[in-house]
């Protein structure tokens, strides 16, 4: 062993000794522990008499096992350090200054596999140690105290395992067989467990972890929403670890990024249950802190597309509130309204057009395409009011949607051209455009405009039919490009 590499494994070797020291001490506050999920009847397992005991053991196994320290501090370093340097070269010596300043990260993850692996000999189903489990417990309960990095993704896969009384690794689902795997037998009928079991004894100690986090600091009670969000994944564990209960007591979490991000699971939720994710989502639209206003306002869309006219009054309250952010975000999910009420979306779009904030307008850009293929004639006469309001990103909508209107419909393409000038509207900036594209048309419309008479029929470009024989010159790009424009139209 060389001698960075040494000097590296000591500093690291007391670094993790020490955080586990403190974590076991974190971890054991609470007593008693619960117990293991799955017991040897020929061993069975003795209680842990005091927190010290627990404390004392793993430090013990530390000291006694360093061959194991040795291996995941190569894992560790293997996988963090900068992959710039030859596969033969020594990432201790290369990088050694650039490790030592990262003691702590590497010594972070050490303690995190270290807690796995022990976790692993704990749920052995031929040869359970219960001894390690205590310990591990303890060190995976003083570990999770930030809702970020290890304590979420790597906490949260040991909490699953507890949950499941299954060693950490262990795949719990399997994908269906089919005809991409080459042993795959259309006739075979073998049955398959495709869903994940909770055990009876590991969702009673899950929940003893979780409500350890409940229990804890804003960080801990971050760190059990993060887990929480990526639970609902596992719809077999949502009632046995009691998450609609947790959820709906955070909802109520004294500090607003508990809240803010509790709204990241409502989606989740709401597919699993209805009922439960409409009261969770109206318990925390009542809340006045704006961050948690804003958060609701970014997911309503997702209420939306779950709820239905369910969640109209939540709309409706975003839409009164004064934060320009949220009546921005609530304005533009005003299109999903038309998925279940199109009278009640056009409706809601001529409200809208005469709002006072630019913003809100602009926003429903991006649906007057929809309104107008459902309401050519434009009985609500949104059209005229957005044109008048004068934006300059609202009119080039309208421009681009005006022109092609006259593409395919001449009739409807004239009422609203005549409802723009009985309206006072200036046409010209739509005629510059139109000139641009087909000139001889913007003059005929201009024409008819002022002199009346038939409606212009709508012609259309006299498309090219292959000979399959190759030409003779290629037309100039600008021409290909005009041609293909006026063909496809405006692409949105």
């Amino acid at each position: 062993m060389g001698k960075s590499r040494a000097r590296l494994s000591q500093i690291t070797f007391e670094s993790v000794a020490t955080l586990l020291v403190e974590a076991l001490e974190r971890g054991t506050q609470s007593w008693p522990l619960p117990n293991p999920p799955i017991i040897d009847s020929d061993f069975p397992p003795i209680h842990p008499i005091s927190p010290q005991d627990v404390i004392e053991q793993g430090l013990g196994l530390l000291h006694s096992d360093k061959g194991m320290f040795d291996s995941k501090l190569n894992s560790v370093v293997d996988l963090i350090v900068p992959h710039r340097m030859n596969l033969t070269d020594d990432p201790f010596e290369v990088h050694q200054k650039w490790l030592e300043k990262r003691v702590d990260t590497v010594s972070e993850r050490i303690v995190f596999l270290i807690a796995t692996e022990w976790l692993a000999q704990s749920m052995d189903p031929m040869a359970p140690n219960s001894d390690r489990w205590w310990v591990s417990l303890c060190l995976i309960n003083g570990m999770s105290i930030l809702p970020r990095g290890q304590s979420v993704h790597q906490g949260y896969h040991l909490l699953e395992s507890i949950a499941l009384a299954e060693r950490p690794g262990t795949w719990h689902t399997q994908p269906e067989a089919g005809p991409q795997n080459m042993d795959w037998n259309p006739h075979a009928k073998v049955p398959r467990v495709t869903s994940v079991v909770a055990h009876q004894e590991g969702t009673k100690s899950a929940i003893w972890l979780l409500e350890r986090l409940e229990g804890g600091n804003e960080d801990r009670r971050q760190l059990l929403v993060e887990w929480t969000r990526l639970l609902l994944e596992r719809p077999a564990l949502i009632e046995s670890l009691k998450l609609p209960g947790i959820l709906m007591r955070r909802a109520l979490d004294p500090s607003p990024e508990v809240a803010v991000k509790i709204t990241l699971c409502l989606a989740k939720l709401t597919d699993y249950d209805k009922d439960i994710g409409l009261a969770l989502s109206q318990r925390l639209v009542e809340r006045e802190e704006v961050e948690v206003r804003r958060a609701m306002a970014d997911i309503l869309t997702r209420l939306f597309r779950r709820l239905s006219a369910e969640a109209l009054p939540l709309f409706e309250k975003m839409l009164a509130d004064e934060d320009p952010i949220v009546l921005a975000a609530a304005s533009s999910t005003v299109g999903d309204l038309k998925f279940f009420d199109t009278e009640l979306w056009a409706d809601k779009m001529l409200e809208l057009s005469q709002h006072p904030l630019p913003l809100v307008r602009r926003n429903l850009v991006q649906g007057l395409r929809d309104y107008i293929e459902m309401f050519p004639e434009d009985e609500r006469v949104i059209l005229p009011k957005l044109w008048q309001d004068g934006d300059e990103v609202v009119r080039t909508r309208m421009r681009e949607l005006l022109i092609r209107m006259e593409e395919v419909s001449s009739s409807h393409f004239a009422g609203r051209i005549t409802d723009l000038q009985e309206k006072g509207c200036s046409l010209e900036s739509l005629w510059e455009n139109f000139r641009l594209r087909r000139p001889d048309r913007a003059e005929v419309w201009i024409d008819w405009l002022s002199n009346g008479g038939e409606v212009p029929e709508v012609v259309l470009p006299e498309r090219y039919k292959s000979t399959m024989q190759a030409p003779d010159e290629l037309p100039d790009l600008g021409d290909a490009l005009e041609t293909l424009d006026q063909e496809l139209g405006f692409l949105d």
